[in-house]
């Protein structure tokens, strides 16, 4: 059973007097006077809600027994975290004194922070997994009974799923899922989520809480595809490795307008930006986690969801995305573990107006790992940005700057690593110039950038020569330091001796003094280090300087802070010793947010409260950060020590800090620190190197001389921090400006970066590495298991799960919900109003406590309260709006009837002064004198009348003429303009009582317009469908006269054919004829005849030779006069068709007809007749003109041998 202190029988007012009176020494921390507080009906969870295992509340002097069975049980922490061998769980049982802490990032009062320290580390509480809770012994039972599932450990470490089958004293025998049966102590036997809860999207749902089962969680929802959960206030981003289809538009949308519910890096900017508009305050989304993890592309969705919330992709929004590229090819390199690693960090800072949107941007970069430019290890790459030169730059760019492919450079072929797998280093390469574009950078400056980029290149592939026997060397004069030079815009000379040669101030004498080929290496190293550093400064700052926000800057933002996560590699140097201590810093961040000031709120404000107890990481982080034996000190003071080693910097560290339970020596210059991700070996080769990060006063001599502008730039500016001119500078500026080493810089900015977090209201989004292979669907159970016991992820469930989430002050709950109150006779004070509230409207005691200056509830509880104060105020706005309706209205009808009463006033004095006017006129037109100007008046005013009505009646009739001629519209409006003009003029000349007639009929004459407008338009539509029928009539005419042009074309050459056939018959006739006087024979008719043939062909007729000369004279002038009827009825024919096809072809053209088709077919009917009836008796013509060819003579003289020998020959001349 869990059990809390005993109570004493004091009222909550006297507890509250003496909490005030033990404060009276802190004056600051006093809380308001305030009425008696009631006593909180706040409980602490039943005894039959099933508990985690590990869970347990000491007793008072339990602090030494929870030490002792910590120590017993190997340092076996809360929920089966496993704590570190050399102390319990931290926060519980320690006590932190203020003098202990050293330099802090967050700003307080020493001798508070001391109070406040010694208050919330007095009472420690410790428990043990070696401690079996009553809850879990009594439900064994319950357990074996019910089947139900627990987790059963394996000797591999690993957990199993299975049933308890019986027990036996301390030992179960345990079912697992494979079938196995294991026999384990009861003690190690961990109560499993009935499977319901599986899945579940925030861990806070399961009801039992520990290792196993929130492993189990992640694991199921990744196999899903759900990347996503949720552990309190923290998301949970587990790397795919691939590419998942939960983003996009679609997505922005479903988040915004909350038609989705569930965890997602959308949600989380979602909420951050919700609540920068709601409460006006600064927030920050912190994204932390293994290199590997992620982060970067966290960063990204989180950006381009903001973007979208901002209104899209346009402008600075674009501009915001578009850094993201520009910086990953500046800053990210490829790593053992990691494609694409942040090799610094970043907070991006995004401006908002007052209206919700983007207005500019600021970016702050964090100690870029310069070693890199020089030296890779195997397998890795150097930054993005020097392959993607050497594989996208066009020719131009090649020529002028000198550009090789990447293996001719021996900063990047030293590790055999020049391409990723999927990735296009060309194509990436024009999406940074794109980029560059979309931020502004001039073109000018583009070259300038590309132009370093090559010098940093062919800067290590200058080569030396050792010129004599102490091994002192010159540059060789090549390819390289000729590019170099060019590229600078320096000389040759002064190049090489910069490398080579340095100057040493003996007295008042300068010494020049030649370099070893280390120096030399080391000196050349540096040189390009510093321009790589300086240009990637200087292209943040550009960026800061497109970025920057306007004037609708209202000073709200969003930071994202994307830093490189936790590293330790098999040779872990200086670079892993910053970034790993940043990372310290970070956590400390995060448990100071989510652990620390969330319990020191409730025990501050006196709620019930049972402390959570976790790891805390102060220890290491004073280990980094205290004076003068911290181990940034030590560093920064054995560099500035002039023979000062890494041998000398690792002994150093052994003697003062082998006390210290986060340290520990070891061998061959190594040390090893106890993170709070694990212990961490660490190499102190190139410690004071990297750390001094030196570059010689004549490098600096030599970049200012050059006349490449960016170079001029960085000289600037290290001779700008000096404070001292360059004609002025000597080597003690030198010395000084020196000992502000890497170290302590990246401390100053790590402060920096800490304080601006701690003026923002923090969101946390912890990536998590699944694998180490970088492969999807693969879960490392252990991998993902240490990563989450490293970001305390199962203690900030704990306390979301049982703490408080929503809390406010007694004034802004009365002043927010005090008018729901229906008692009026309740005190006005803001606690009392806040109690009443509550007791009101029935919320349970269990889902609040009151504090001595807040109210805390649960999770849910104020969205109800909100959602009645909603109710209630649109029920009174809605009665507003009903009284405010009526009393408008009520207003109305006043204004109106005083209105109409003082129209009328005014209308009847208007009529007496027109009475007036008229009974004047009338009398004057009386009077002799006034005769002729009365009878002069009318002749003016119908002069006018006439003149106007002139005017408009031919405006009528060219508005009319106009729309018969399908006049434009602009015409028609200049025609109205000038109308209105000069009924303008004539008005002035007109009555009133004139105009207002005219302006009548001017009124209804454009109404007559529009008719005949509307009229004109109908019209309009029908002429071009009649234009469109005409079209196609006229296409049907043009084919018919094509056919028609055709056929009679046949005719015609039927008929000469037929011509050509009576000339050569008559011919042969003759001929004929003189032969048969000497040599008659049968001929058969079949030769020239084209008519039917004799009936029967085997008895051939005997023609009468008794008037052979009739039939020769008859023959000539009967076909003659034949043919000559059949050429002058076609001529005939062929005219009358041309005339009607003309004729119908006029009348289509001349307007649209219904009968033209028909008279279009009736014409072709008729053509169609008269063709068949010609063509037939143009066939019985040749018979007869066959016919009358052959003599009496001729027939009498035939025979039927004669006949067959006669088509013999025809067949063979055929």
């Amino acid at each position: 059973m869990l059990s809390v202190s005993p109570t004493t029988g004091k009222s909550s007012l006297e507890e509250m007097l003496d909490n005030l009176r033990q404060r009276d020494e802190k004056p600051k921390d006093m809380p308001p006077a305030l009425p008696s507080r009631p006593v909180s009906k706040a409980r602490l969870p039943r005894s039959r809600r099933a508990l985690p295992v590990s869970f347990g509340v000491g007793k008072e002097g339990g602090d030494e027994e929870g030490k002792r069975k910590c120590d017993e049980s190997g340092g076996e922490g809360v929920l089966g975290f496993r704590g570190r061998s050399s102390s319990c769980s931290s926060f519980g049982n320690k006590r932190v004194r203020c003098d202990q802490l050293g330099e802090s990032p967050y700003v307080c009062d020493v001798d508070t922070a001391g109070e406040v320290a010694e208050k919330v580390y007095d009472s420690g509480e410790s428990t043990s997994k070696g401690t079996v809770p009553v809850e879990w012994e009594d439900n064994i039972g319950y357990f074996i009974k019910k089947k139900l599932r627990v987790w059963c450990p394996l000797r591999n470490g690993q957990w199993e799923l299975g049933s308890i089958k019986s027990t036996s004293g301390e030992e179960s025998h345990v079912l697992l899922s494979t079938g196995n049966v294991v026999k384990v102590l009861t003690t190690e036997l961990l109560p499993a989520n009935p499977e319901i809860l599986e899945g579940v999207d925030d861990l806070i749902q399961l009801s039992y809480l520990n290792e196993p089962s929130v492993l189990h969680n992640l694991q199921y929802r990744y196999s899903h595809n759900m990347i996503y959960s949720k552990a309190g206030p923290v998301l949970i981003a587990i790397n795919p490795f691939k590419d998942m289809q939960i983003y996009g538009n679609h997505y922005f949308t479903a988040y915004r307008q909350n038609l989705v519910v569930g965890p997602h890096v959308y949600a989380t900017a979602d909420a951050a930006y919700n609540e920068m508009v709601r409460d006006g305050v600064n927030t920050s989304i912190i994204i932390s986690g293994e290199s590997g993890a992620g982060k970067t592309e966290t960063a990204k969705l989180a950006m381009q969801y903001l973007a979208h919330l901002s209104g899209g992709t346009g402008g600075v929004e674009s501009e915001v995305l578009q850094t993201s590229c520009i910086l990953e090819a500046f800053g990210n390199a490829k790593m053992s573990r990691n494609d694409n690693s942040s090799r610094f960090g970043k907070l991006i800072e995004i401006h908002f107006s007052t209206a919700g949107k983007i207005c500019g941007a600021s970016i702050q970069t964090f100690l870029l790992e310069k070693s890199r430019v020089v030296q890779v290890a195997n397998g890795e790459r150097s930054y993005h940005v020097l392959y993607q030169l050497c594989s996208g730059a066009p020719s131009s760019l090649r020529g002028t700057l000198n550009i090789k492919a990447a293996s001719q450079y021996n900063y990047l072929n030293q590790s055999n690593c020049l391409a990723i797998d999927g990735v296009d280093d060309a194509r990436k390469f024009n999406n940074l110039k794109d980029a560059l574009d979309t931020v502004q950078i001039r073109k000018e400056d583009q070259e300038s950038l590309f132009s370093l980029l090559s010098v940093v290149l062919w800067l290590g592939n200058v080569s030396f020569q050792v010129v004599d026997d102490e091994n002192h060397v010159e540059a060789v004069v090549d390819e390289a330091v000729r590019t170099v030079s060019r590229l600078m815009g320096c000389s040759v000379q002064d190049l090489k001796l910069v490398l080579c040669m340095r100057k040493l101030q003996a007295g008042k004498d300068n010494i020049a003094k030649s370099l070893t080929l280390q120096q030399a290496t080391v000196a050349r190293d540096a040189l390009a280090k510093f321009i790589y550093a300086s240009l990637f400064d200087w292209l943040v700052e550009q960026i800061n300087k497109s970025l920057g926000a306007s004037k609708r800057r209202t000073g709200r933002s969003i930071s994202i802070l994307d830093i490189y996560g936790f590293e330790s590699f098999q040779k872990n140097s200086s670079e892993q010793f910053c970034i790993n201590y940043a990372n310290e810093r970070l956590q400390q961040h995060f448990n100071r947010h989510l652990l620390k000031l969330e319990q020191e709120d409730y025990e501050a404000d006196g709620i019930d409260w049972t402390k959570v107890n976790f790891e805390d990481n102060q220890e290491c982080l004073d280990l980094f950060e205290k004076k003068p034996l911290g181990l940034l000190s030590l560093l920064d003071e054995e560099s500035n020590f002039p023979k000062g080693t890494d041998s000398t910097f690792a002994n150093k560290l052994t003697q003062h800090l082998e006390h210290n339970s986060c340290f520990k020596g070891g061998r061959d210059g190594t040390f090893s620190v106890r993170h709070f991700a694990g212990e961490v070996v660490y190499d102190t080769e190139g410690f004071l190197e990297k750390n001094r990060d030196p570059l010689p006063l004549e490098s600096i001599h030599l970049l200012s001389s050059c006349s490449s502008p960016l170079l001029k730039l960085f000289a600037s500016n290290v001779l700008h921090q000096l404070g001292k001119s360059d004609a002025t500078v000597s080597q003690s500026g030198v010395n000084d400006w020196q000992k502000l080493c890497v170290g302590t810089k990246f401390k100053g900015q790590l402060y920096k970066l800490m304080q601006r977090l701690e003026s923002t209201s923090p969101h946390f989004i912890r990536c998590i590495k699944p694998n180490s292979i970088q492969l999807p669907g693969k879960f490392e159970k252990d991998l993902v298991l240490q990563q989450l016991r490293c970001c305390g992820v199962l203690e900030v469930v704990r306390i979301a799960r049982s703490g408080y989430p929503t809390r406010i002050t007694h004034q802004e709950f009365s002043q927010r919900y005090g008018f729901l109150l229906s008692d009026k006779t309740v005190s006005q004070d803001p606690l009392s109003i806040s109690v009443a509230v509550l007791q009101q409207f029935n919320v349970l005691p269990e889902m609040y406590q009151v504090g001595y200056t807040k109210l805390y509830f649960r999770t849910g509880q104020i969205g109800t309260l909100e959602n009645t104060r909603k109710r209630v105020l649109q029920a009174v706005i809605g009665v507003q709006s009903f009284f405010r309706g009526y009393r408008a209205r009520s207003q109305f009808y006043e204004l109106k009837a005083k209105a109409t009463a003082l129209q009328a006033v005014v209308r009847g004095e208007n009529a007496r002064k027109d009475y007036d006017s008229l009974s004047r006129t009338y009398a004057d037109s009386h009077n002799p004198k006034h005769k002729q100007s009365a009878l002069k008046m009318p002749d003016e005013k119908q002069k006018a009348v006439i003149q106007l009505q002139s005017v408009i009646r031919g405006w009528l009739v060219r508005r009319q003429f106009d729309g018969s001629q399908n006049s434009e519209v602009d015409e028609n409006f200049e025609d109205r303009q000038e109308s209105k003009n000069r009924e303008q003029e004539a008005n002035e000349k007109v009555s009133p009582s004139l105009l207002l007639e005219l302006q009548r009929r001017i009124v209804k004459a454009e109404a007559t317009l529009g008719q005949k407008e509307e009229e004109n338009a109908a019209l309009w539509q029908q002429i071009q469908q009649y234009d469109k029928k005409w079209s196609e009539y006229d296409a049907k005419m043009r084919s018919m006269e094509e056919m028609w042009r055709q056929q009679v074309t046949s005719l015609q050459a039927s008929l000469a054919a037929a011509k050509k056939s009576l000339a050569t018959e008559t011919t042969l006739d003759h001929h004929r004829r003189l032969d048969s006087s000497t040599t008659p024979y049968y001929e058969s008719d079949d030769n020239t005849s084209t008519g039917r043939r004799t009936p029967d062909r085997t008895t051939p007729l005997k023609l009468s030779d008794n008037t052979p000369g009739a039939s020769v004279g008859r023959e000539p002038n009967g076909s003659s006069h034949l043919v000559n009827h059949l050429a002058k009825e076609f001529e005939q024919r062929t005219q009358a068709f041309d005339k009607d096809a003309k004729a119908i072809v006029v009348e289509v053209r001349s307007g649209p007809s219904t009968s033209a088709d028909e008279e279009l077919r009736r014409l072709k009917h008729r053509f169609e007749v008269w063709k068949k009836e010609y063509k037939v008796r143009l066939r019985e013509t040749k018979v007869i003109i066959h016919k009358l060819g052959v003599s009496d003579f001729e027939w009498s003289r035939r025979r039927w041998w004669g006949k067959l020998k006669h088509r013999r020959n025809a067949l063979t001349e055929c």
